[in-house]
This record gives structure tokens, C-alpha cells and sequence, in this order.
């Protein structure tokens, strides 16, 4: 049987904006009438954990890939476990946690795809134009590439 449910995709990595952007999306699409909505929506958080090798090609000799690679599988874990609990604090039933290996961008496109998602929901590191040109962006990649609504979210700024 078909699933008329809206499927909700939530890129999620190890910064602050990007679990801002996962409670966001709890607190504001999903939690308020969490029975209700549990009934409407699932909810499919994913992270995209980079190669090793791509690490090691920028800081050193490869005598050190199993190590970078326990380190990238044991941030991999703490982001899921993370994303875990916070879901089940709210009490969001229909939810899973996948873990793809690659380039950000590309991990969030080929999962829209895949799950058929209906939103794709990401945080935004707030990078000025200088970084954004180096490092690229991966919000502003999937709003050109995806074919389904992006809701951008970002962190408010404390006022001091």
C-alpha cells in the first residue's frame, strides 16, 4: 500500500547551525500536533559523512587513514545518536537516521531523490561571500539542483 505521508529530508553534520535547522524543523512542522503529523509526515535525517581519502589528500600521508577514518565513523555516530534523542524527546515517531558516504551536496540531491522527499530542510553556516566561494555552499547547491521546495534555516544571531 502506498504511503500518502510527505516526506521531509533534513541534512544534518556536526555544527551547530545544522541541529539548529533538525529542531527547527521538530519544533515548527512536526511536534506541535506531533499525533497528527506523525500521521503525515516522515522524516528522514541525513548525514554525509566525507571520504578519508579526501581528508588525508589535503593534511597528509596515507599511513594515517585508518585513523582519520575511526574519527570520521565515530563523528558519524555521535551525529546520529544526536539526532536520535532529539526525535524521541519529541515524541516523532516516523523517522530514520541514514549515514551516506560523500560530498554533502551531492549525499542531500541523490537522497531528495531517492526517498522522494516533498521538503529538504538545511542550516546555513552563515559564510560571507569570500568563504562561500572557497568552501562552496551546500544550501545554495541543492536549491539549483533538487526538484522539491529547500527550507533554509538559519540560526538567529544573539544580540550583545
Amino acid at each position: 500500500m502506498a504511503s500518502n505521508k510527505k516526506v521531509i529530508v533534513v541534512g544534518v553534520d556536526d555544527s551547530q547551525e545544522s541541529f539548529y535547522s533538525l529542531e527547527w524543523t521538530l519544533d515548527h512542522l512536526l511536534t506541535p500536533l506531533s499525533t497528527t503529523n506523525n500521521n503525515l509526515f516522515k522524516l528522514i535525517i541525513i548525514h554525509a559523512k566525507i571520504s578519508a581519502l579526501s581528508v588525508i589528500h589535503f593534511s597528509g600521508p596515507g599511513d594515517i587513514l585508518p585513523q582519520v577514518e575511526a574519527d570520521l565513523k565515530k563523528t558519524a555516530s555521535r551525529i546520529v545518536d544526536k539526532a536520535h534523542k532529539l526525535c524521541k524527546n519529541r515524541s516523532i515517531s516516523d523517522f530514520q537516521v541514514e549515514v551516506c558516504e560523500g560530498d554533502p551536496r551531492n549525499v542531500l540531491c541523490e537522497a531528495v531523490e531517492n526517498h522522494r522527499a516533498d521538503i529538504l530542510v538545511v542550516g546555513s553556516h552563515g559564510y560571507g561571500a569570500i568563504k562561500r566561494a572557497i568552501l562552496g555552499s551546500v544550501s545554495d547547491y541543492c536549491t539549483h539542483h533538487v526538484h522539491c521546495t529547500v527550507l533554509i534555516v538559519k540560526k538567529p544571531k544573539i544580540n550583545r
